[in-house]
């Protein structure tokens, strides 16, 4: 069991980091707009390069962040019944849930973003735009990194949630280990 624990928290260690990359690409994402607006509105000058580093941004913290989400639990679901149950009913839930959908849609995605990305790297995709970002495969390249990350985190949400269910009494909450 102690090595299951250590996998789960160095589990949480990479979503935590990767929550952490993504906070600050959240600020990068804040400064580009305001630039772009300013740029824009002030001195009548748009940028196609900075429109697309918005988006950019936005995907690779969406991205990145999701693992991290994943982690503290703030992911959406139903909280009008989940709400209600014990924390063995939300625990077998999270494990059913993870197993049925998360884990199967993190493989299809990685399964078929490989092509994807490949692609995009053997034929140097850049923007179509006049103007706009080169290198588009490394933005594409976050899309496994992403589910990837996803992937991983999901395996810990069931080793803890498996733990709850075995009777395991420590809290269904990891915010304070894998910080």
């Amino acid at each position: 069991m102690n090595l299951l624990r250590k996998f789960e928290q160095g589990i949480n260690r990479l979503s935590g980091l990767s929550g952490w990359l993504s906070g600050w690409l959240c600020v990068a994402m804040i400064l580009v707009v305001f630039i772009d607006v300013v740029a824009r509105y002030a001195f009548a000058s748009g940028s196609i390069a900075m429109q697309e580093m918005e988006w950019h941004l936005f995907a690779a913290m969406f991205l990145l962040g999701a693992s991290y989400t994943m982690r503290e639990d703030a992911n959406v679901r139903v909280d009008v019944l989940y709400g209600r149950m014990s924390p063995r009913t939300k625990a077998a839930v999270d494990i059913l849930g993870t197993i049925l959908f998360v884990i199967p849609m993190c493989s299809l995605i990685l399964y078929s973003s490989y092509d994807f990305v490949n692609y995009s790297y053997q034929i140097q995709e850049v923007s179509v735009d006049p103007g706009g970002l080169p290198y588009r495969f490394a933005f594409k390249a976050l899309l496994p990194i992403g589910y990837s990350l996803v992937l991983l985190q999901s395996f810990s949400a069931i080793s803890r949630n498996a733990q709850l269910l075995c009777g395991n009494k420590r809290e269904n909450n990891t915010r304070q280990e894998g910080s």
